[in-house]
């Protein structure tokens, strides 16, 4: 792709990020919304393949029909209260509605079906940016109008996606896909938790930005699209296999590291709301996620000799870290000590 067009689309992802973040007014929201989803099909569609298209045609549907369902729901609200503002949704109906498009957007259980093949359709730094920054503005709707969205059904949708994602992701060998379904699984947790403590939801949000930035990028550096690729990259790049085994860990959610933290306050503010059985599911159901990294991390251990025919290309590789890589793998394993600080800021 042309360095200038690859330049106006991500700029204008960030565009389109910005305007929904910091509006009042819903017509606004909708107008980044679709900037976003505009900016970031041919991003996902560049390589011309096939499948790459028909993942960009599969976003731009269930984009297009979530944007409208945002239009509606606001619509829907000013006709009966006569306010377009982010913070004045009232109306039960639009509450539903709004809840469904950014359930849609997001790839929450039961709208969840297109995100593990628009990922898998799309190059991993593409990737990236559908797994962090296009789940951003959906997140900042959500935060805004938590007070009036439906605790129940956002718990319902929260263990659903915690269930399927971390049961359907156990028999993937596509490393897209495990980390699309691990996705599906953490957005379980942020949808828990929004309606009772949305900064909360947000400091999770961050952390599984930051850790899934981290995976992302270490898996382009090593070109591993497989199980069986990631099982030939310990010879020939053994820190960066290091990190990447850490970082899943992290992800996983195991202590000491850093993705246990937000896990942990989020059990402790179930609790606090009296929700103890919703966050022992969840808990439970995170096990399933567990194994599936666990079976990640396994494969960044075994040293196995390329098996392609172009290995000598391959094997001994400099191992490609950047300083911004370094500190990213800092900061999703050892931010853990820093939970006191965490809790007086939210």
């Amino acid at each position: 792709m042309n360095p200038q067009a690859k330049l106006i689309f991500i700029a204008s992802l960030l565009l389109g990020t910005t305007i929904t973040i910091s509006s009042n007014h819903w017509v606004l929201a909708w107008t980044g919304l679709e900037i976003n989803t505009l900016a970031i099909l041919p991003l996902i569609s560049k390589s011309h393949h096939p499948r790459a298209v028909e993942a960009a045609t599969k976003y731009f549907l269930v984009q297009a029909a979530a944007s409208a369902l945002v239009l509606f729901s606001s619509m829907t609200n000013a006709w009966h209260t006569g306010q377009w503002d982010i913070g004045q949704l009232t109306n039960p109906t639009s509450c539903l509605i709004l809840t469904t498009a950014l359930a849609m957007k997001l790839g929450l259980v039961p709208f969840h079906f297109w995100f593990p093949e628009v990922l898998q359709g799309s190059p991993l730094s593409t990737g990236l940016l559908l797994s962090t920054i296009m789940k951003f503005p959906p997140i900042t709707l959500l935060f805004m109008t938590s007070p009036s969205l439906n605790p129940t059904l956002l718990v319902t949708m929260a263990l659903l996606s915690a269930a399927l994602g971390g049961w359907m992701g156990l028999n993937q060998t596509q490393t897209r896909k495990i980390l699309a379904f691990s996705s599906i699984s953490h957005l379980g947790w942020m949808a828990i938790i929004i309606s009772y403590s949305p900064k909360l939801a947000l400091l999770n949000f961050y952390l599984y930005a930051l850790m899934t930035t981290t995976v992302f990028l270490s898996l382009n550096s090593m070109k591993a699209l497989k199980l069986s690729t990631l099982m030939t990259t310990w010879a020939k790049a053994p820190t960066l296999n290091a990190m990447l085994m850490l970082t899943l860990l992290s992800l996983a959610g195991l202590p000491p590291l850093t993705g246990f933290l937000p896990k942990w306050l989020i059990i402790q503010e179930l609790t606090k709301q009296e929700m103890a059985p919703a966050a022992t599911i969840i808990s439970l159901l995170s096990l399933l996620g567990l194994f599936f990294y666990l079976r990640l991390a396994y494969c960044t251990t075994i040293t196995l000799p390329p098996h392609t025919t172009n290995h000598i290309k391959q094997w001994r590789i400099k191992e490609p870290i950047s300083p911004v890589m370094s500190i990213l793998t800092t900061m999703s394993l050892v931010l853990l000590p820093t939970s006191p600080l965490i809790l007086s800021i939210i």
